[in-house]
């Protein structure tokens, strides 16, 4: 193959395409635990929201809640992964074999919003968020029904393997995937480049900017304790029953189990049986729907 313009072109299209498709149609989980929030600058700065009331009825003048003075920070980081095409490669006509790379490429960037978000969650019991305590801990700052200070639980301790119970039908998540750049493949293919002269290489690569960190805890339950009917229940009581700073109810609807592959057989047998030993009603069937995630293993 002559090395020219037209066929560099050429060569890079066919690798964005196959980087692309593979981009749009991996499979990924991220969503079920985080919002995404674009980014404008090197970080994000977020308000606490969630000592907010509720909704009260208008009497007299408005008062005014104003967000808490204490703030968070998600800072952007840089991440890139590269490949380099001998140009003997090209001139041989070997180009071909360089498509499933660049497919492979594609699914590693669309998966790797999971490979930030996961291990934040698989650290939430040890990892502080703004409120000062362990992400997943027993005793975060937070209200009972008069509105009085309490400790508030979202973590069970355990021997066993991690199972989380997820609310994702607020507008708010868990965690916070932040994206500033999106990963797109980009290219050195001009024959003056440097990498081209002195090692006989054309380089394609993609770089972005993105991070993840921790968003509201009570939309989360980490248990270590075993998968069971009963602890499955203390989970969603615990979840259920956080308030607001007014008291109110937050109305917090755990729809998602998240599990490891050694908890999906048990994860599924607990929500999704009609019947239960001897026969019985499952009461906690299609309570929420089972996620088995890789990433928790």
């Amino acid at each position: 193959m002559d090395i020219n313009s037209s066929t560099l072109r050429g060569i890079y299209t066919g690798l964005s395409t196959a980087f692309n498709v593979r981009l749009a149609s991996t499979q990924t989980y991220y969503n079920t635990v985080a919002m995404t929030v674009s980014s404008t600058t090197a970080m994000n700065e977020y308000p606490r929201l969630d000592d907010l009331p509720g909704i009260r009825e208008w009497v007299g003048e408005r008062l005014v809640h104003r967000l808490s003075a204490q703030t968070y920070e998600i800072r952007n980081r840089e991440f890139e992964k590269t490949i380099a095409v001998k140009r003997a490669q090209i001139e041989d006509d070997q180009i071909g074999i360089f498509s499933p790379v660049a497919s492979q490429i594609g699914q590693d960037a669309a998966e790797f919003p999971d490979r930030l978000v996961f291990p934040l969650l698989k650290k939430g019991n040890v990892t502080a968020c703004y409120d000062g305590q362990y992400f997943f801990d027993t005793d975060h700052p937070g209200f009972n029904e008069a509105g009085s200070t309490v400790s508030v639980s979202n973590f069970t301790p355990g021997n066993g393997p991690a199972w989380y119970l997820i609310d994702d039908t607020q507008v708010l998540k868990p965690i916070v995937y932040q994206t500033r750049k999106p990963f797109k493949l980009v290219s050195f293919q001009d024959e003056k480049d440097e990498s081209v002269w002195r090692r006989g290489e054309f380089e394609w690569g993609v770089d972005g900017r993105c991070n993840a960190g921790f968003g509201m805890w009570q939309l989360a339950h980490m248990s270590k304790a075993a998968l069971t009917p009963d602890n499955y229940a203390a989970a969603r009581t615990a979840m259920s029953t956080i308030r607001k700073r007014d008291g109110a109810a937050i109305n917090i609807r755990p729809t998602k189990l998240l599990v490891p592959p050694a908890l999906a057989g048990i994860a599924r047998t607990i929500v999704n049986a009609e019947l239960v030993g001897g026969g019985n009603t499952n009461i906690w069937a299609k309570s929420a729907e089972v996620v088995e995630i890789p990433y928790l293993a």
